[in-house]
């Protein structure tokens, strides 16, 4: 099964494929410096077979109904990436992750896959809870569940290593409960 979901007239996501790794690679490439500020993966990506890898373990994970990764499609582009990083059925919660290339930036487009894949996660898959998590001092990453109205739950100290020190997560919380309220009064 193949998953697309349009946003709007510009943006999309869809299920990762194997065909996407070379403009999923390049994107990595020409944005790698700016990614690597808060991102601790791009050392392990450093050519075209690393993503394939990543590709075909991304879609075994969704084959495997642990997780589901997009690719973010901007007027036909390749952005980024937004996942279910992963997906507890056994606790109903999704896990959203995401990244977007450098000259992707400021056009909106990551609150708009962000509620996207929220909305997906309560109205289609039924869940009862999604998290999204960023480092405390990325408040790029931040700003997009705040914007969306998630609960800010708490903190986890050292949550991530980040090539030569730790950083701390803020973690991001929606109920679908929240949701729907959410959603009613913004109508």
């Amino acid at each position: 099964m193949m998953f697309t979901y349009k946003i709007d007239d510009a943006l999309s996501l869809k299920l990762i494929e194997l065909s996407d790794a070379e403009e999923l690679f390049k994107l990595t490439n020409t944005s790698r410096a700016y990614l690597k500020e808060w991102l601790p993966w791009l050392d392990s990506i450093t050519k075209l077979q690393d993503t394939q890898k990543f590709i075909k373990s991304s879609l075994n994970g969704f084959a495997n109904n642990e997780s589901m990764t997009t690719v973010i499609l901007y007027e036909d582009a390749v952005a980024g990436v937004a996942s279910y990083n992963s997906i507890d059925f056994s606790n109903n919660t999704a896990y959203i992750g995401y990244w977007l290339g450098e000259e992707f930036q400021g056009n909106g487009i990551m609150t708009r896959v962000a509620n996207a894949l929220t909305a997906h996660a309560f109205e289609v898959l039924a869940l009862n809870k999604v998290d999204i998590r960023a480092a405390v001092e990325n408040q790029k990453s931040r700003s997009i569940p705040e914007r969306l109205g998630y609960v800010q739950e708490g903190t986890i100290r050292q949550a991530e290593w980040l090539y030569d020190h730790y950083v701390d997560h803020v973690v991001y919380g929606m109920l679908a409960e929240e949701w729907k309220e959410e959603k009613r009064v913004s109508r």
